[in-house]
């Protein structure tokens, strides 16, 4: 058995762009570009790679911010590019059989998949598959946050020697990574850490989280946050409900904000909000003692907002953050 280490490269047509418009017979996020993957022996050796250009077929005006970010130009791909099938078949090829892949985040797979599916092409060969991100997060940090790659190199003193944002580059240190973990204990454990994952509890808990819980099944971000200022909103001490001040929102669908126990004072509430795919939202709750460094954060943000606020007193009332409201 092998590992294949895969990183890609796509591209996504600019909004608005004829190429936007196009009906596709798959929905696919990016139509891949290039195809990097280095091969890990049973034993944790980094061995061979792998690399091919893509010639794009549906999306073939290259968006300017990923020719930027990857530095792949469209003269590059229509001199060195083949079309899709025929890099599948070198790929596979070059896999041989069987093999697990490994990759740094979600996406890859998703994308690979998207792709074979639109060619016409069957995708069981891809079905073994493992998130190095949370197997190296389950091994280093216990935390169940998307690293970046940058990142786990420095913790590894992993010296970057390959160009970054190039599918065979990221792919080889992703190897070196890989080579460095316990991949069957990863294997075995990784159930537990994509569900840790998916609950919401993304990033190390600051210091001061005294308690975290996931809610389930609401009918939108409205109906969720409501729910985290009303009737969910309890004191982690004696389970009275507390009054909220007012949420503020944080990159990746996050929101804190600081609540009030008659009793026992004020806690700061991090929560996050994931869509779920019968279309209801879940929340994965976080709270914090009120000393914690999430409640100085909070302090920071509200101090920020508060010269406007008092620009518009009569702006004064409890809102919703504005991307929620839309109605």
């Amino acid at each position: 058995m092998n590992y294949i280490v895969l990183d890609m490269e796509w591209n996504q047509p600019w909004p608005g762009s004829p190429s936007s418009k196009k009906v596709l017979p798959v929905h696919i996020r990016g139509e891949i570009i290039q195809i990097g993957a280095v091969r890990v022996t049973e034993e944790q050796m980094v061995t061979d790679e792998f690399q091919v250009m893509v010639r794009p077929k549906y999306f073939r005006r290259l968006n300017r911010r990923v020719s930027k970010l990857t530095g792949i130009k469209e003269s590059r791909l229509r001199d060195e590019g083949i079309p899709f099938p025929e890099a599948m078949e070198q790929f596979r090829a070059w896999c041989g059989e069987d093999i697990v892949f490994l990759t740094w985040g979600f996406d890859d797979i998703g994308i690979l998949r998207e792709n074979l599916q639109l060619f016409g092409i069957e995708d069981g060969w891809t079905e073994k598959w493992y998130n190095a991100q949370m197997i190296f997060n389950a091994q280093t940090d216990g935390s169940s946050s998307q690293k970046a790659l940058k990142t786990a190199m420095e913790l590894f003193h992993i010296e970057q020697t390959r160009p970054t944002h190039d599918a065979l580059g990221d792919a080889y240190h992703t190897a070196l990574i890989c080579a460095m973990l316990d991949l069957k204990r990863g294997a075995r454990e990784y159930d537990e850490a994509v569900k840790e994952h998916e609950n919401g509890f993304h990033g190390a808990e600051l210091p001061g989280c005294i308690s975290r819980k996931v809610f389930y099944d609401y009918a939108d971000k409205r109906a969720a946050l409501g729910a985290m200022s009303g009737a969910e909103n309890q004191c982690p001490i004696c389970g009275r409900q507390m009054l909220g001040s007012r949420w503020f929102a944080q990159p990746g669908h996050r929101y804190m904000d600081l609540a009030t126990c008659p009793e026992h004072g004020k806690f700061l509430i991090r929560v996050r909000l994931s869509d779920q795919p019968d279309g209801t939202v879940r929340v994965s709750r976080l709270t914090y003692e009120a000393t914690s460094e999430a409640a100085s954060a909070y302090a920071r943000r509200a101090e920020k907002a508060d010269p406007q606020e008092q620009r518009s007193p009569h702006r004064r009332h409890r809102r919703l953050p504005a991307e929620d409201r839309k109605d």
